[in-house]
């Protein structure tokens, strides 16, 4: 199972090309977690820069994978993650996602770079 981090999110609906194995977690959709919180932060950017309708796009594409919502469970280990590993906490309930679901995170967000089952790419 996998989860794909906001960054590359952002990466892939700008057109960037991506290595093929992120292009493999974001197609299958049947192997693809995605945190709400994920789905609030590519929103937010793309209403941030006023493209709407790419925000649009973006949740919908997004939702063909699994919504996974942020439930006591996550937000309580996200905590414990956030302090252990000095975590921001979208990316501390992101990593907590990952540990609950047994998913590999993809990602280019340096605070995931050092951490267990993360796929880390460089900018």
């Amino acid at each position: 199972m996998n989860i794909v981090d906001t960054s590359l999110w952002i990466e892939y609906f700008a057109g960037t090309p991506l290595d093929e194995s992120i292009l493999n977690a974001l197609y299958k959709n049947d192997e693809l977690y995605v945190p709400t919180i994920c789905l609030y932060e590519v929103r937010r950017k793309f209403l941030n820069d006023n493209d709407v309708a790419k925000a649009v796009t973006a949740i919908d594409i997004m939702k063909n994978g699994m919504v996974i919502s942020i439930n006591s469970e996550i937000a309580l280990l996200a905590s414990d993650i956030s302090i252990q590993y000095k975590l921001p906490m979208a990316d501390s309930i992101i990593y907590a996602t990952s540990v609950l679901y047994n998913a590999d995170i993809y990602t280019q967000d340096k605070h995931f770079q050092n951490l267990d089952r993360v796929r880390f790419f460089a900018k």
